[in-house]
């Protein structure tokens, strides 16, 4: 029994001796690598200028803790040695291969603008005459009796009974019996011929009623011009007196196409320009119309400004009323203004702009004197110089704000804000932010962009960030 306790305690004293050997084999090892677990800790905090959180880069601050929109812990974002700045990014020739990096030279160049534009035909308000009672009497028959009839000059319109035309027929013939008596009678025979003139009898009705030698009690009026019929007032059996309206008519050879042009675009629309549109009532043919004149004043409620161009419509084709859908082609300069060349050297009527000839004299239409279409602003020349154009696919929008990404050096990319003009077809007009010479991406952009946005540097997606902030930041590979 003696033996035994005595082996137990043995043992009992063997296996503390090798507890305390295995503690301090433990804390031999242990320390040391504590120490640098915690240098390394210290190390990282001390090199990290801002916190961000991997979920949501664009937070960004100044020492650890929880990201306020999720929730998660904030990782830090080391300081570089490198002199990167905060809106700059560095990447490798490999890593930009990877990301398929393509850039170009951004240069001066013809900015040629095409815009789409609607509107419809309508009439020629030219055009739009009035036919009225020239005596006053009773509409016996209606001989254009509904709207849209097309009347040649000299068809019937209507018969019409008038005491007073009647009594003008009386006088005319009495005073032809006493033609050639006295030479009184002669002005007075004339005078009564003038007097049915007036009273709106042509010259074959007055030699008709000369060789008949007896009055009418009906007289019928004939249209004065050729048109189509848009509005009828007379109606059989009806009085009317000296200058009512029997019908209103406009001829169609020449029409109007209305175009709604954005107040925003108006800018590209000059005098004397061409526009080329078609309607879906016609598949299949074009048409071409010259701008004639431009609204003064914006629609208040569709923002836009009515803008109206002369069409030639000779062959009947187009109708008042059909839908247009047009295209207009213009060179720009960099403030977006078209430079309108149409008109250079012409004479222009102030009153009516559609009159334009190749020398100085007076309106057809109202008589004015012309002008020269350069005093009337119809003319615009531009500043001279071709505008800064940036290919659209170098251009990031996030609707305010337009970023493009610019190589400073064969390895650093610079994101930097522009201001954008017009759309020039496959580029921009670059109203400030880049110059001629600087080369921007136009394949990869996003790539750089995400990188960005992973490194908690001012990008596309993160608006708060200022891009001229040149701060030091990461410098990634």
């Amino acid at each position: 029994m003696n033996n035994i306790l005595k082996k137990l305690k043995e043992i009992q004293g063997i296996a503390w001796g090798i507890v305390a050997v295995a503690f301090i084999i433990g804390i031999w090892i242990g320390l040391p690598g504590e120490h640098k677990d915690d240098h390394n800790n210290h190390s990282v905090t001390e090199k990290a200028e801002a916190w961000t959180c991997s979920m949501h880069p664009s937070v960004n601050l100044p020492e650890p803790g929880q990201c306020p929109i999720c929730f998660m812990d904030l990782i830090p974002v080391e300081k570089s040695s490198s002199a990167v700045n905060r809106n700059e990014l560095s990447l490798s020739k490999e890593a930009q291969a990877l990301a398929d990096i393509e850039t170009i030279v951004v240069k001066h160049g013809k900015a040629f603008a095409e815009m789409h534009v609607s509107g419809k035909v309508d009439y020629d308000e030219t055009r739009i005459k009035s036919i009225t009672a020239w005596v006053p009497g009773r509409i016996e028959r209606l001989f254009v009796d509904f709207t849209g009839i097309s009347v040649q000059k000299g068809d019937h319109l209507v018969e019409l009974y008038s005491p007073e035309l009647y009594s003008a027929q009386e006088e005319f013939l009495q005073s032809i019996k006493m033609m050639g008596t006295e030479p009184p009678f002669d002005l007075i025979s004339s005078s009564a011929r003038q007097k049915l003139q007036l009273l709106g009898l042509t010259n074959d009705q007055i030699d008709e009623i000369e060789k008949r030698g007896i009055p009418s009690d009906k007289v019928t009026i004939y249209s004065p011009i050729s048109g189509v019929v848009i509005a009828k007032s007379a109606v059989e059996g009806n009085y009317v007196k000296t200058g009512s309206i029997l019908f209103d008519m406009v001829g169609l050879e020449k029409v109007w196409v209305k175009l709604d042009v954005y107040e925003t675009e108006v800018s590209m629309i000059q005098y004397g320009q061409n526009v080329t549109f078609t309607t879906a009532a016609l598949p299949g043919h074009e048409f071409y119309g010259t701008v004639a004149f431009i609204d003064p004043i914006v629609d208040e409620k569709t923002r836009t400004v009515r803008v109206r161009l002369n069409v030639d419509n000779s062959e009947g084709m187009l109708k008042p009323g059909m839908f247009t859908s047009g295209i207009v082609k213009v060179n720009i300069d960099s403030h977006g203004q078209a430079l309108g060349q149409a008109l250079a050297g012409k004479w222009v009527c102030p009153m009516h702009p559609e009159e334009v000839h190749d020398q100085q004299g007076m309106c057809s239409i109202c008589g004015m004197k012309l002008e020269p279409a350069e005093s009337l602003g119809f003319v615009h020349h531009g500043d001279g110089k071709d505008p800064l154009l940036v290919p659209a696919s170098a251009v990031l929008k996030t609707g305010k704000r337009a970023i493009v990404y610019v190589q400073k050096s064969d390895e650093t990319f610079e994101g930097r804000e522009i201001v954008l003009g017009q759309r020039a077809g496959d580029y921009y007009v670059v109203r400030s932010g880049l110059h001629q010479g600087e080369r921007v991406v136009v394949r990869g952009n996003f790539k750089i962009d995400s990188a960005m946005q992973i490194s908690a540097k001012p990008s596309m997606m993160n608006p708060d960030a200022k891009m001229d902030d040149k701060k030091p930041m990461l410098h990634q590979h």
